[in-house]
């Protein structure tokens, strides 16, 4: 088990730049969205229950997030295969980044907790100039609804 990070990177904090595959195996960047706002999703695993419900959520209001200029990146340590699967079997329309190689390593940049190998649940907002605005960390066994992300990025417009 990893240690935990005391707290989530800050409001205000640039946002550390990454490249993660996604499950159409294209390498996405957050400085591929400069300009725009991004949510960044991080969540344990393909196909957990709770983990499922979140990521529907996110996917249902997309057109939302889309609608205030932002785009959604969701991100686990699992493969970019189950990432295809799980983006198949809930008709995804945004990217599941896989933090797989080396494990965990963009999870850790951004100081969310790693929980027996896992990723926490957690989200940020992040800006178009690239500075962190908003960020949650979601309670145990409780998916994150998207209201929180989706008032963060509002404030933006």
């Amino acid at each position: 088990m990893s240690a935990k990070p005391k707290q989530l990177l800050a409001a205000g904090t640039p946002a550390p730049d990454f490249s993660l595959r996604d499950q159409s195996d294209s390498h996405a960047s957050l400085s591929d969205y400069a300009g725009s706002p991004v949510v960044l999703l991080f969540y344990m695993a393909d196909f957990h229950p709770v983990c499922t419900r979140q990521i529907t959520v996110f996917n249902e209001v997309l057109p939302e997030f889309h609608r205030l200029g932002a785009q959604v990146l969701g991100i686990s340590h699992d493969n970019i295969w189950s990432h295809v699967a799980l983006a198949n079997h809930l008709n995804m329309h945004f990217p599941l980044l896989s933090d797989f190689y080396p494990r965990g390593r963009v999870t850790r940049l951004y100081r969310v907790p790693i929980i027996q190998g896992e990723s926490a649940r957690a989200a940020f907002v992040v800006d178009p100039t690239g500075k962190i605005t908003w960020s949650c960390l979601a309670e145990p066994n409780i998916a994150l609804d998207a209201k929180g992300a989706l008032e963060a990025v509002e404030i933006l417009g």
